[in-house]
């Protein structure tokens, strides 16, 4: 459901947002694990690296459970047990799991973290704004033949709450609040079924729609975030030359524009079929190029104005 999340801000600004009080009441910043391999984007999918809010009572283990770090993590759970070499080939999806089966499957019995998401102007509203923060669980992996542990996460989703149904029947479990977050992530005080009991739709987000450019993850431009207008997107769609193209593309041949030309049988056209790479290339060529001749033509006269 979850495929996309954006975390472009600095390493430095991210660990201001996501300030917190420890058991003490003392205003804290998480610390960093491997900083160095956060790479702030505007589109990440699974299998990039995201940042991750937890406690550090999963690293060390006198520590005290309400004090935080932030450590990179694979988005996509690689669960403990997983005995391949390579973690690309696990067969299912892990990027996200269902809250209602949470603790029935195998692969999500792990701990707790947050994934962080931030607007896009923070010098200008930063005292009005905290990191959108949303559960998940997290895992270790170790690799059979030994080398590096790879930590690994998964998005929780629940039920798309009112204004998001229409969208998806799905949506990010969002911790809603500083308290939500820290019950969440304090499992050293905090039991697993009080913990779920704050996972749920939340009304208290907003949204936007994007243009196709969040679709291929190599683009990370702040056009992956850049509000769109749906209608005009419509008219795109909506145009004539645009459609038979689209016609063309489908049949994987040209429309016949000429009525006078005999209808040849399926033996005869094969016999004019290009028979070299380069000779296909050359084909469609100028059918794109007489293609965009008459999108060209199709557009409208811009009006002249009146003389006085």
């Amino acid at each position: 459901m979850c495929g996309r999340i954006s975390c472009h801000l600095p390493r430095d600004v991210l660990t201001r947002a996501c300030a917190y009080r420890n058991r003490q009441g003392e205003r804290r910043l998480p610390e960093w694990r491997d900083a160095d391999k956060y790479c702030p984007s505007y589109n990440k999918s699974p299998r990039s690296s995201s940042p991750v809010l937890l406690s550090r009572l999963h690293f060390e283990k006198s520590a005290d459970s309400s004090e935080r770090i932030i450590v990179p993590m694979r988005w996509g759970l690689v669960p403990s047990w997983f005995q391949e070499s390579d973690p690309s080939k696990l067969l299912f999806n892990t990027a996200n799991c269902r809250s209602d089966t949470i603790m029935e499957k195998r692969s999500f019995r792990s701990g707790s973290i947050g994934a962080a998401d931030s607007p896009e102007d923070w010098n200008k509203v930063w005292d009005n704004w905290r990191v959108l923060t949303m559960a998940g669980i997290f895992d270790c992996w170790e690799p059979p033949e030994g080398g590096d542990h790879l930590y690994s996460y998964t998005i929780i989703t629940v039920d798309a709450c009112k204004v998001l149904n229409d969208i998806h029947q799905r949506m990010p479990a969002i911790l809603d609040g500083e308290e939500a977050v820290s019950k969440w992530l304090d499992f050293g005080e905090v039991s697993t079924q009080e913990a779920l009991k704050l996972i749920h739709p939340t009304e208290n987000i907003t949204f936007h729609p994007v243009s196709f450019v969040v679709n291929n993850c190599l683009n990370n431009t702040p056009d992956c975030l850049t509000p769109v207008d749906l209608s005009v997107i419509k008219q795109l769609k909506a145009r004539g030359c645009s459609h038979r193209m689209l016609q063309w593309l489908a049949r994987n041949s040209p429309t016949k524009e000429d009525p006078k030309t005999p209808q040849k049988t399926e033996s005869d056209v094969r016999q004019f079929l290009p028979k070299s790479p380069s000779s296909v290339k050359r084909s469609s060529a100028v059918l794109l190029e007489q293609w965009l001749k008459q999108e060209k033509e199709e557009e409208p006269v811009a009006k002249q104005p009146h003389s006085e």
